[in-house]
């Protein structure tokens, strides 16, 4: 039985628990941004005001996302001495949760700097071209243009939330295994 006292309460404050919770605020911001907040904004607001609210808020989770990412990663790699000796055998287990951190960085730092930036302004052309036309995108008789642009945002939205569904699914896969074989990570304070 541990004892709650001050030296107790700052021990607690180390590199594993605060790895712990990195990964916790990453996994969380994850898991709600994919599947929760976005099916709420999605079933409330209207679509161009969903649209704008994705416009504004996803550079902002990405950039979180990136962010920790890329310190779980680095307190990763500078914990497990093998990520960076034996970097090409991707079947160690330590090896190979550091590559599965280098997915979720490239997948949310493809969909901040290419990915939703062209999502973005293909929608806001759509919004555009709605009024224009005085129809819906997604009305009977849009233009050949409007068509062209709906083309263009549904393989841009698809490969944007396949990437971010990357991401969940190797956060997932992170989580699972510093669950089951804790995360190794050393002291750097």
């Amino acid at each position: 039985m541990t004892t709650l006292s001050w030296s107790s309460f700052t021990a607690l404050f180390n590199a594993q628990g605060l790895y712990q919770v990195v990964y916790a605020a990453l996994f969380g911001s994850t898991l709600w941004v994919t599947f929760i907040g976005g099916t709420i904004a999605f079933k409330t607001l209207p679509r161009q005001q969903f649209g704008t609210l994705q416009h504004r808020t996803f550079p902002i989770y990405f950039i979180i996302s990136i962010a920790l990412s890329s310190g779980l990663l680095a307190l990763w790699t500078y914990s497990h001495p093998a990520v960076r000796t034996r970097y090409l055998e991707y079947t160690d287990g330590d090896v190979a949760q550091a590559y599965v951190l280098v997915t979720v960085l490239l997948n949310q730092a493809a969909n901040h700097s290419v990915i939703g930036p062209l999502t973005s302004k293909t929608m806001f052309k759509r919004h555009k071209l709605e009024k224009a036309e005085g129809k819906a995108y997604n009305e009977p008789g849009v233009s050949a243009d409007m068509k062209a642009l709906n083309k263009a945002f549904a393989q841009l939205h698809g490969i944007s939330s396949l990437a971010n569904l990357t991401a969940f699914l190797a956060l997932l896969f992170h989580g699972l295994w510093i669950g089951t074989n804790g995360t190794g990570i050393k002291s750097i304070f």
